[in-house]
């Protein structure tokens, strides 16, 4: 028989049930996985963990989201965007131009000598934006922030003062607009994600690379090639996408915070990539790498021999064309 007592405790811990169930609930965090091809050492992935620790702070530990490096979890770079798309992954950090087979328009920042400098490829992304918006959400996902590498060199065994000496180069590329690029000033282009990149140096499948000092330095470069050609040909960004059907179960306050929390760390996360180079640079050339400077001549050779790829790319992309020609305009170009 219960007592007065024992019941008048059971109804309180069943009213206690029923008003703190829902925040009892709650307090279960959401965890998303995160997944990078990039190393723990790479400024990317370090931006990553700043905003993995800046959003479990915004949102008091209510989202969680756990950094998986070095292509731990068995995705390479290009599979990434399918990847979040179809939940595999629930959030990644995504070599942008790398998807450009699935949409284009990705690949718009990689058109040879279009940008000349960062303050450039930040005028040039805020007109682009919009249609890097909605690529990711036709492919069920939201793009977080975004951040650039730092400007792109080309990395040789070859040591040359011309086109004419790289001629018999093989040099890995990342996109087709490099690739193009590549084809059109003589050099033999090798179309390869990163992580097969070092195996081919290796083994001597190619001889060179089209990459950052940050990338250089995560591959050690130092140890397969001696040459950097400063060619700042293109810009490359990754970007940091969320699963749709995730981000749309989070509370509209949670998705508030972790966008606020974005807006606020891209900025920053800018500047890391000028800081980038730089620290890359001094790195390379601190392990005997040796820097070819770009002659006037050869600079502008390698401009003429790219400049259809503009008007090439439009054709082909052709919501590009409005994006691309104010951006040109504002830049007076």
């Amino acid at each position: 028989m219960i007592t007065r007592r024992q019941f008048s405790a059971i109804t309180l811990s069943i009213v206690a049930l029923m008003v703190l169930g829902p925040f009892a609930r709650a307090a279960s965090p959401t965890r998303i996985d995160l997944s990078t091809v990039l190393p723990d050492g790479n400024f990317h992935t370090q931006n990553a963990k700043v905003y993995s620790e800046e959003v479990a702070k915004v949102t008091g530990g209510e989202v969680q989201i756990q950094i998986h490096s070095g292509g731990s979890l068995g995705f390479k770079g290009p599979d990434h965007l399918q990847a979040v798309g179809d939940g595999l992954v629930g959030m990644a950090d995504i070599h942008i131009s790398q998807q450009a087979g699935d949409e284009p328009i990705l690949a718009a920042e990689t058109i040879p000598f279009l940008v000349n400098d960062i303050k450039e490829l930040e005028i040039l992304h805020r007109h682009l934006r919009p249609l890097l918006d909605e690529a990711a959400a036709r492919h069920n996902q939201k793009i977080l922030y975004i951040v650039p590498w730092p400007a792109q060199y080309i990395f040789s065994k070859i040591k040359a003062d011309s086109l004419e000496g790289l001629k018999s180069s093989k040099v890995r590329v990342s996109d087709r607009n490099v690739q193009d690029m590549c084809t059109a000033i003589g050099i033999s282009p090798v179309l390869i994600p990163w992580v097969e990149t070092i195996p081919a140096l290796a083994s001597g499948t190619i001889s060179g690379v089209t990459t950052s000092t940050a990338s250089a330095v995560d591959g050690r470069l130092w140890e397969f090639v001696k040459y950097i050609y400063p060619t700042n040909h293109t810009w490359i960004s990754q970007m940091v996408n969320i699963n749709l059907d995730i981000w749309n179960k989070l509370s509209t306050t949670q998705q508030e915070a972790m966008t606020d929390a974005a807006q606020r760390l891209q900025p920053v996360f800018w500047d890391r990539a000028s800081q980038a180079d730089a620290e890359g640079l001094t790195k390379l050339k601190s392990m005997g790498m040796e820097v070819m400077l770009i002659s006037p001549t050869m600079r502008q050779e390698m401009r003429d021999r790219t400049s259809g790829q503009l008007e090439t790319f439009m054709k082909r992309v052709p919501p590009s064309k409005t994006v691309l020609d104010a951006y040109l305009m504002e830049v007076k170009r």
